[in-house]
C-alpha cells in the first residue's frame, strides 16, 4: 500500500511539472477566463429573474455563482499559489491544510461582503470607486501579503539549514564510544530532529494563509454584490458570493490535497535524517516559487 502511495505521489508531481513545462497551465488559464465571461451573461440573466420573482431564479443564480467561483479559482489567482506552495514547503497534514483552504475561501467571501456593505451601502461610494479601491489598493496589499508568506518560508528554511550546520559543527569534536547510540539518553544534540524540522507554528501559519487569500476578494463577487445592492436584492447577492466561495474552495481544497500527496510521495523513500536535511531546502525553494509567481501576476496585472 505504501509503495502505491509513493508511486502515485511521484506520478502526480511529475504530471504537474510536465503541465507547467509544456505551457498547459497557460492554456487552462485562457480557457477559464473565457468561460468566466460567458458565465457573466448567465449571471445577469439570473439576477433579472430574481428581481422579478421568477420561480427557480434564485437556484439558477446560486448554480451560476458556484460555476463562476470554480472558474475563478481555476484561472490565475494567488489562493492556489499560496495553498500549493505552503503544502509543498511545510510537512503539514492534509486535513488541516484542506480546512485552511476552505476557511480562506469563506473568509474571502466575507471580506467582499464587508467591503461592499461598508463602502457602497453605508458610505455611498459609487460602483467605480469600490471596484477601483479593490484593484488599486486592496489587490496590491493582497499580493504583498502572499509575497511576504513566500519570503517567510525562504527565511525559515534558511534558518533551519543554518541551525543544522551549527549543530553539526558543535557536535563534530565530540567523540562517542563505539557502543554509543544517538537516543534520548545522549546528553547532547546531533542537529534538529525530524519532529523539530516539521513542527508547525500553529495559529500564526493558519492566520497568515487565511489573511493572504482573504484580503483580496474576487472582482466578480464585488460586482455581484454591488448589482444586487443596487437592485434591492442584497440577500441574494450575499448568498451568491458565499456560494462562489464554495466553488473556489472546491479547487483550493483539491490543490491542498495534491500538494500534500505529491510531496509525501516524493519524500517517502528518504530516511529521517535525509528528510530532516531536505525539508528546509524544499521550504526555501517553495517560498521562492511563491514570490516568483506573485511577481509574474503583478507584472501581468492579475
Amino acid at each position: 500500500m505504501q509503495r502505491r502511495i509513493v508511486l502515485s505521489g511521484l506520478v502526480v508531481l511529475g504530471a504537474l511539472l510536465a503541465l507547467w513545462a509544456t505551457g498547459a497551465f497557460t492554456q487552462l488559464t485562457a480557457w477559464a477566463l473565457g468561460e468566466q465571461r460567458a458565465v457573466q451573461t448567465a449571471l445577469a440573466r439570473a439576477l433579472r429573474g430574481v428581481r422579478t420573482g421568477d420561480a427557480g431564479a434564485l437556484a439558477a443564480l446560486l448554480a451560476v455563482c458556484f460555476s463562476y467561483g470554480f472558474l475563478h479559482a481555476v484561472g490565475p489567482g494567488h489562493g492556489k499559489v499560496l495553498i500549493g506552495g505552503y503544502g509543498v514547503a511545510r510537512r503539514v497534514a492534509v486535513l488541516p491544510l484542506m480546512g485552511i483552504a476552505f476557511a480562506a475561501s469563506m473568509a474571502q467571501a466575507a471580506v467582499a461582503v464587508g467591503i461592499v456593505a461598508s463602502l457602497f451601502a453605508v458610505l455611498g461610494w459609487t460602483r467605480e470607486a469600490v471596484l477601483g479601491i479593490s484593484e488599486d489598493v486592496i489587490a496590491p496589499i493582497g499580493h504583498g501579503l502572499v509575497a511576504l508568506v513566500g519570503a517567510w518560508l525562504v527565511w525559515r528554511g534558511a534558518r533551519r539549514i543554518w541551525q543544522q550546520r551549527t549543530s553539526a559543527g558543535q557536535g563534530a569534536p565530540h567523540d562517542h564510544h563505539p557502543d554509543h547510540h544517538h537516543d534520548a539518553h545522549c546528553g547532547h544534540a546531533h542537529g534538529p530532529s525530524l519532529d523539530q524540522v516539521t513542527a508547525l507554528t500553529g495559529w500564526r501559519d493558519t492566520a497568515a494563509l487565511i489573511a493572504g487569500i482573504a484580503i483580496r476578494p474576487c472582482s466578480g463577487a464585488l460586482f455581484l454584490l454591488i448589482l444586487t445592492f443596487q437592485m434591492g436584492i442584497a440577500p441574494a447577492g450575499i448568498a451568491g458570493v458565499f456560494v462562489m466561495g464554495l466553488g473556489t474552495a472546491s479547487v483550493t481544497v483539491a490543490v491542498a490535497l495534491l500538494a500534500v500527496w505529491s510531496r509525501e510521495g516524493a519524500l517517502a523513500t528518504l530516511s529521517d535524517s535525509r528528510l530532516a536535511r531536505a525539508l528546509p531546502v524544499i521550504e526555501m525553494i517553495a517560498g521562492a516559487a511563491v514570490i516568483i509567481v506573485v511577481a509574474q501576476m503583478l507584472r501581468m496585472g492579475i
